[in-house]
């Protein structure tokens, strides 16, 4: 196994990299909880055509009407920060609708998501996503200071509420030598659905593109690894659970979602073998979903549920 922890070398640091959280910052983050934000939007064409490409699908064209496949939406409602407010990391500076946490480190730790039946987002529709702040909790792990940010968004279009989501968004500490590593799981075997994909930089790039995210840690090799001590490119958690559902659409084609929960496990990296997995429950109303990295560690876990 590579080890994670790594001496950052790149001097692009902000200042207060390794600052641990003291009681006066946690409760003035906590005040975020209850912050609200509304974003309106449009399901065009050009985005799902491209992740379809991305993802090497061979769907029919995309036109108005199409029905936007189960987390497509994340293709929408972009940030689009000017250039002079992104930091040293590639996200906006900290602030705004979410709270200005110091620790340097910030990943998608998961989410849970609602479909109602019968009001599929399509391609045409004007939307409108309302975004809370559910909570902003402190804890301690093994290295260092954790806070964990829960995000609660609403997505409406015409026909009221098409999808709800919890997403849960965690920051920590810069890596230093010595941190304990996180114990891998051993991933499940036996999976009745499997695909292995490659994720390299070109597919790490694209998804990037097609999400505006500028997050360094998913292209800027030397930035990963010499300032946030990782091994690789991390494949992003919310690609990750994309092709999940990906995997379920290439076998069930027809089924119809209702709920998705998952979680990131530990981080992948690029240039390794991902497998992806399913395996449905006998009476097909759920099927269990997990990735595991080139090695069989669990990497994320979920459970979809069916209409």
């Amino acid at each position: 196994m590579q080890n994670a922890a790594h001496t950052p070398q790149l001097d692009i640091n902000p200042p207060d990299a390794n600052r641990t959280l003291d009681a006066a910052m946690l409760s003035n983050l906590q005040t975020w909880a209850g912050k609200t934000e509304t974003l309106q939007d449009d399901i065009s064409a050009y985005p799902v055509r491209a992740l379809t490409a991305t993802l090497d699908r061979d769907d029919p064209v995309v036109k108005t009407g199409t029905r936007l496949p189960p987390l497509w939406h994340w293709l929408y409602f972009l940030p689009q920060h000017r250039q002079s407010e992104i930091g040293p990391d590639g996200h906006a500076k900290r602030g705004g609708f979410l709270p200005p946490v110091p620790l340097p480190r910030r990943m998608w730790a998961g989410g849970r998501l609602q479909w109602t039946y019968g009001n599929d987002l399509q391609v045409g529709d004007a939307v409108q996503r309302v975004s809370r702040i559910e909570s902003v909790k402190h804890k301690t792990g093994r290295s260092g200071d954790l806070l964990f940010v829960t995000v609660k968004h609403e997505v409406h279009n015409a026909g009221g509420v098409a999808i709800t989501e919890e997403h849960d968004i965690v920051y920590r500490a810069a890596a230093q030598p010595g941190d304990p590593l996180p114990v891998p799981v051993a991933a499940p075997t036996g999976a009745a659905w499997q695909r292995e994909v490659l994720p390299d930089d070109v597919l790490l790039f694209r998804y990037s593109a097609l999400t505006f995210n500028g997050h360094r840690i998913h292209y800027d090799r030397e930035y990963v690894t010499q300032v946030e001590g990782y091994p690789g490119l991390i494949v992003h958690g919310p690609l990750i659970a994309t092709l999940l559902l990906d995997l379920l659409r290439r076998h069930a084609p027809q089924a119809i979602l209702k709920s998705f929960d998952f979680k990131v496990v530990r981080p992948t990296f690029d240039r390794q073998p991902l497998r992806l997995n399913a395996q449905p429950s006998e009476d097909g109303k759920s099927i269990q979903l997990w990735a595991q990295d080139h090695e069989g560690w669990l990497t994320m876990q979920g459970t979809a549920e069916l209409a």
